[in-house]
């Protein structure tokens, strides 16, 4: 059996390594450019603000009603199994504290970047891929245009926008259930629950809660994107990218949610 040359072996190691810092890099790389485009007014002359508003509305409106629905479900559900346990800990007392921090907190922004990131960026990232790979960019620039104004900004910021919108929009039917579920279809408790809920989000905590969300939005919006443009330089590539920025993006959805836990809880 022949020895492996540890040496090969070390060349390996620091080969992959560049590999993985270059592709990282070429993300934070994207994402830094598609902020100045996205802060510069030239980005959204006429045409390309009906650009922008219509993928806009043809990525978040098929996603509503299902999510909404789903979100109700889940929520409903969590609310009943968190309300009957602290009941029967003899807890009732911080059963809707609770029950506002697991969902509002923690899991329904989760889940919007997640879905998000299935139904929304992760096909957007492959029609990138398709455009550059079939021409389409090139043609742009023999027309003077850039591409990524023209194509990939707008794909950016419609993924960040999904997740903002279905973040609020079930974060907003989550708070109602759970003022539903304890209080029921009267105002009695209406004062009560506000209290509780504004001293769950005090200024520190609603800051925390803010960044997380604009950066669970910016990672499922920008990796994949970022992705299929790396593997269009390569023909045939697209498919273990996606792989790739799949693990990407779930690495920094956890690495998110990590510092968002430390900043609530410790």
């Amino acid at each position: 059996m022949a020895a492996t040359n540890p040496v090969l072996t070390r060349t390996g190691w620091m080969r992959a390594a560049q590999a993985w810092l270059a592709s990282w890099w070429q993300i934070v790389h994207l994402g830094a450019v598609m902020l100045v485009l996205a802060l510069s007014p030239a980005s959204y002359r006429a045409a390309r603000r009906r650009h922008l508003a219509g993928l806009l509305v043809t990525t978040c409106a098929p996603m509503l009603p299902g999510f909404t629905v789903v979100t109700a479900l889940i929520s409903l559900i969590v609310i009943r199994i968190v309300t009957v346990t602290a009941v029967s800990y003899g807890l009732s007392q911080f059963a809707l504290e609770m029950v506002v921090r697991v969902l509002v907190l923690e899991l329904v922004p989760l889940a919007a970047a997640l879905f998000a990131a299935l139904r929304a960026t992760l096909p957007m990232a492959a029609e990138v891929a398709a455009l550059r790979t079939g021409g389409h960019f090139d043609a742009l620039r023999r027309q003077g245009l850039d591409p990524r104004v023209e194509e990939v900004l707008p794909r950016v910021l419609a993924g960040m926008f999904a997740v903002l919108l279905l973040a609020a929009l079930s974060c907003a039917l989550t708070l109602l259930l759970v003022y539903l579920s304890v209080h029921g279809i009267t105002l009695g408790g209406f004062e009560r629950y506000t209290r509780t809920v504004g001293r769950i989000f005090d200024p520190a905590v609603t800051l925390i809660f803010t960044l997380k969300v604009v950066l669970l939005s910016g990672a499922v919006s920008l990796i994949p994107i970022a992705s299929a443009l790396q593997a269009a330089r390569r023909p045939g590539a697209w498919a273990s990218a996606e792989l790739q920025s799949l693990v990407r993006m779930f690495l920094v959805i956890l690495l998110v949610e990590a510092a968002s836990l430390v900043g609530n809880y410790y």
